[in-house]
């Protein structure tokens, strides 16, 4: 008889780790569905879909407009406003004089009359400064030379209503200014917006200011009128015309 081989030893069978038996069963996926019913998707910026109003699209266009057409320098004035800072200071100041409330009149004019009756040669009370608002009682006082300052909103619409201030206030020598915008100054004086506003005079403790104010708006503003008037604005380019433009 031949010799029997011995059997060989069986190689021992390599097993293939599966990626789901290596995952941890404590943490189960569990993919999310955004269909109708199901998970709700998260939170994203849909204002490029959202249907605006149709003023808000006028407002939008109306700005573009008026960066690619070409801008008379009239128009073109109102696009320099006054410094952030200075503003601030400027405002800070004409709250203290904000037009009286009906209370504050109604106040005041029972006061007189309670003097009248006590003595028949009582004189009224002055009325305190106050700032005068609105372009005909604004219009008025430059042209009789009684504004002190004037300060013009760049925003109002349509803007041929104060177009003209700024010559007629560089022709009376007042001093003026134009800043952001009608709703800031319609705060001012109790109003939902306004063109423009004024002051005539200041109290004693207000002078320096005041006259630093003033300073400001005709370095800014009165003296450099004649300079703005040879310049056209708009004919800005967009962000595809700049863009080709480079390439």
């Amino acid at each position: 008889m031949g010799k029997v081989k011995p059997a060989a030893a069986k190689k021992p069978v390599k097993t293939a780790v599966t990626a789901e038996s290596a995952k941890n069963p404590l943490f189960v996926s569990r993919p999310k569905d955004f269909g109708v019913g199901n998970d709700i998707p998260p939170k994203r910026d849909v204002s490029r879909f959202v249907r605006w109003p149709k003023y808000i699209i006028r407002q939008r266009q109306k700005r573009v407009l008026e960066r690619r057409l070409k801008v008379p320098p009239s128009l073109n004035l109102f696009r320099s406003t006054l410094d952030k800072q200075t503003k601030a200071e400027l405002f800070k100041l004409l709250a203290k004089y904000k037009p009286e409330t009906d209370k504050e009149r109604t106040e005041r004019l029972t006061k007189d009359a309670a003097a009248k009756k006590a003595d028949a040669k009582a004189t009224a009370s002055k009325k305190r400064a106050m700032v005068k608002f609105g372009i005909q009682q604004v219009t008025r006082m430059i042209e009789e030379k009684r504004a002190k300052l004037v300060v013009i909103a760049h925003d109002v619409d349509p803007i041929e209503i104060v177009v003209w201030l700024p010559a007629l206030c560089k022709a009376q020598g007042i001093p003026y200014c134009i800043v952001k915008g009608k709703a800031a100054l319609g705060r001012l004086v109790g109003m939902k917006t306004t063109t423009c506003l004024c002051l005539d005079a200041v109290n004693n403790e207000d002078n320096s200011t005041f006259a630093k104010m003033t300073d400001a708006c005709n370095s800014g503003f009165n003296s450099t009128y004649d300079e703005k008037k040879k310049h056209w604005g708009g004919c800005e380019m967009g962000r595809k015309g700049r863009t080709a433009r480079a390439l």
